[in-house]
């Protein structure tokens, strides 16, 4: 195995960066910078010297011996100042050493889950942690992250498990002390995984859109401010706006956090039968955009016709509030009247639908947990139809257990690490 290092904090100037070496000559490594190195898991400064014997910096030490670290690997952590300089120089000497390489991206985080310290699922918690942007995301990723999916998926392998034990048992053992009909016990068990598998297929569809964000979607006819909502909701000018019905012909997306939640508003084109072939096409994504959104705010003045009609949790608003004296629902993005009312009314809708999320958050997850399903479902089944048919049930529940045993990465999994690894930094 080799020994790999690499910029373990972010590039850059920074008031202090970490550097992290890891593998079976991770401690001669660091002592060629050092001299000697702390006792581990007990931090110290060391002057770091250069081969020729040059100060490089003065850094606090680390180490890790394995398997008690990130990796499972014997780990060197120099936390050294943050200078661009101090961190390619004292990289460059590890460069030097023949023993040594420089990690390729994610190839820490790669060998914790080789060495058992963390699953797929956690990885991937890990890449979501990094890549969080909202406080929604944060605990979302922190809850993954800590390993509370691979333990739901622990609890129901050994339900299977022990199902499967008891199937084979009687197949097996029919003359000796075993119960004869074992069926109660089996279909209490898979009727509990079945359940809870429903419960977070069903929540996976939530907890990747707090991942990857929710989608609103300002809808109406032209010349009805919703660009002008946009701009004020981004507290910029990023659409265009005038007078000139028509002026905005393709979606325009703002991400932003509101109040802890990932959302991209949709400035779509405005609604209406149009001879210019352009704005009929833009008219066009503005309603396919606006259907897949996961939620709509209608913008129009009294009597005009929507082209798109509001489902349940969508918002119908009069826009341009400021023209008229005060109506209900009224906006205007324009002097911002209404505006904080619709940032409450957004946010309360989302965080309620947040309430359903689930611990897995990717479709590679639910997609797992659908095979599981779907062998347990057959394996229902065949239980139902007696003792003759136990052994063609086991071997479903063989099934949904290795579909089980792939969400957390334990089988079948070697074609997905490149891409899942390739989203890490170089020092992750």
């Amino acid at each position: 195995m080799d020994t790999i290092y690499a910029l373990a904090s972010a590039q850059g100037r920074a008031g202090v960066s970490v550097i992290r070496i890891s593998g079976p000559s991770a401690f001669s490594a660091g002592k060629s910078l050092t001299g000697t190195l702390p006792d581990p898991r007990k931090a110290a400064t060391r002057i770091l010297r250069d081969h020729h014997g040059e100060i490089l910096d003065h850094a606090l030490v680390v180490c890790f011996e394995g398997p008690r670290s990130f990796t499972g690997e014997d780990v060197v952590e120099l936390h050294v100042h943050g200078s661009i300089s101090v961190v390619q120089a004292v990289l460059a000497e590890l460069r030097l050493q023949d023993d040594l390489r420089l990690a390729e991206p994610g190839e820490f985080t790669r060998r914790a889950l080789e060495n058992g310290k963390l699953d797929l699922a956690q990885v991937e918690g890990l890449a979501d942690l990094i890549d969080a942007e909202t406080e929604a995301q944060r605990k979302q990723a922190v809850r993954v992250f800590s390993g509370a999916l691979g333990d739901r998926v622990e609890s129901w392998r050994s339900k299977l498990i022990r199902s499967a034990a008891l199937l084979e048992a009687t197949i097996d053992f029919a003359d000796e002390d075993v119960p004869v009909d074992v069926s109660p016990e089996v279909l209490d068990l898979l009727g509990q995984v079945k359940s809870d598998l429903e419960s977070e297929i069903a929540g996976t569809f939530v907890a990747e859109r707090i991942r990857l964000g929710f989608e609103v979607a300002l809808v109406g006819p032209p010349n009805a401010g919703k660009s002008t909502l946009l701009n004020r909701l981004a507290g910029r000018d990023a659409a265009i706006t005038s007078d000139i019905a028509g002026t905005t012909r393709d979606v325009i997306e703002v991400r932003m956090d509101l109040k802890g939640l990932p959302v991209t508003f949709l400035d779509t084109a405005g609604l209406r039968d149009s001879e210019d072939e352009i704005e009929s096409i833009g008219v066009a994504r503005a309603v396919e955009r606006a259907k897949s959104a996961d939620l709509r705010v209608f913008l129009a003045l009294p009597g005009e016709e929507l082209m798109l009609s509001p489902v349940e949790d969508d918002l119908v608003l009069h826009a341009k509030a400021d023209l008229v004296d005060a109506v209900e629902n009224g906006i205007s993005g324009k002097t911002g009247i209404g505006v904080s009312e619709l940032v409450d009314r957004i946010q309360h809708t989302l965080q309620q639908r947040t309430a359903g999320a689930g611990l897995a958050t990717h479709a590679r997850h639910r997609l797992a947990m659908e095979r599981a399903g779907s062998a347990l479902d057959q394996a229902l089944d065949i239980v139902a139809q007696g003792p003759e048919q136990y052994d063609i049930a086991a071997e479903e529940l063989r099934s949904a257990i290795r579909a089980l045993e792939a969400l957390v990465g334990r089988i079948d999994v070697e074609n997905l690490l490149d891409e899942i690894f390739s989203s890490f930094c170089l020092g992750k």
